[in-house]
């Protein structure tokens, strides 16, 4: 009798686990979903093993003209900009311009004294205690307008101590490479990133106002128009396609723009004194995982969310760009691709 019971719950169990994978939608189908049910306006380019499982563009690029969204079209990427940023950082300390522990200061001239002991890898990891301009500043605002506020204001903690996001810190960085490089945080990216890589739609919106051609229109769930107006760049201030985005995948995996010893410095989690580790290491969220490290950064502003998630050891990228901004539920939309990628 417990021998018919046992293989009776193991056909059960078997029965079980086959009816789920019949059930478990694919990739396309939760790409398809999420879009008709008006929660996905935007391009989706999802690889898996060097292998294309996605690639398209669903919806308008302006849905007042009902210009269609085509994979050329460029998308305000928001803070995806910021590993972009780091980058660029990185980039310098190779050619031993700077190094990561070098204090703000010998960079950035005017800064308040509360700043001046703060270093360049705690910007990069977010634990340099500078305050967040975002949500506290209107209008249109450009890097002058962040460092004036910057005047009086105060550290929110001592510098390496913990961690707190701040878009201010990024800012830094940009005039940081300005400053270091000798030209424009926008050529210096174009010269030594976008160019080399062939991100051909990639453009950083600075004062200059570039013209982005049949660039996306940013909206509200409900349509009303929320486009992009800002001028700050570093942390953010950058259009770009998921191709765009999928070259810098590749590049940052196969060693194309970072030698070894900065790419593993780029993945590494800053150590507070209490022996806990801060989230972020230099641009990506990071995740140790049993499975791998996963590294990944989502991005949002005015009618804009982003998405780049990348599972370093089963090399696989799920990249997302939006223009229906607050109508798409990033994380929910990345659990239920990640189902469909379990084999």
């Amino acid at each position: 009798m417990i021998k018919k019971i046992a293989v009776l719950l193991l056909l059960s169990s078997i029965f079980f686990c086959s009816c789920r994978k019949m059930d478990r939608k694919t990739t396309r189908e939760v790409v398809q979903h999420y879009h008709k049910e008006g929660k996905l306006n935007g391009a989706v380019l999802i690889v898996q093993n060097d292998s294309m499982v996605c690639d398209t563009v669903l919806g308008y690029a302006d849905f007042k003209s009902q210009r269609p969204l085509e994979k050329e079209t460029p998308f305000y990427i928001a803070s995806l900009a910021k590993p972009i940023t780091a980058i660029g950082i990185m980039l310098l300390e190779q050619k031993k311009l700077l190094s990561y522990d070098d204090r703000v200061n010998r960079y950035i001239n005017d800064l308040p004294d509360y700043l001046k002991e703060i270093t360049i890898r705690q910007l990069l990891t977010h634990t340099s205690g500078v305050c967040d301009y975002e949500n506290v500043l209107t209008g249109t605002l450009t890097n002058k307008d962040v460092m004036h506020w910057l005047q009086n204001q105060k550290l929110q903690f001592v510098p390496g101590m913990k961690y707190q996001y701040s878009n201010t810190g990024y800012i830094l960085l940009a005039l940081i490479i300005e400053k270091v490089s000798g030209t424009s945080l926008k050529t210096f990216l174009e010269e030594n990133i976008s160019h080399p890589l062939k991100m051909q739609h990639m453009v950083v919106y600075d004062e200059t106002k570039p013209d982005i051609p049949a660039k996306a229109i940013g909206y509200t769930k409900n349509k009303v128009k929320d486009d992009y107006t800002q001028l700050t760049t570093g942390d953010g201030g950058i259009y770009a396609t998921t191709d765009d985005l999928y070259k810098l995948d590749k590049a940052l995996r196969n060693g194309l723009l970072l030698a070894k010893h900065n790419t593993e410095v780029m993945y590494r989690l800053p150590v507070f004194p209490d022996g806990k580790l801060g989230p972020y290491g230099l641009g990506w969220f990071v995740e140790n995982k049993h499975t791998g490290k996963i590294v990944m950064h989502t991005g949002g502003l005015a009618g804009f969310r982003s998405l780049f998630w990348r599972d370093l050891k089963n090399n696989t990228t799920i990249i997302v760009l939006t223009n229906q901004g607050d109508a798409f539920p990033v994380y929910n939309f990345l659990d239920e691709i990640k189902e469909t990628l379990v084999k």
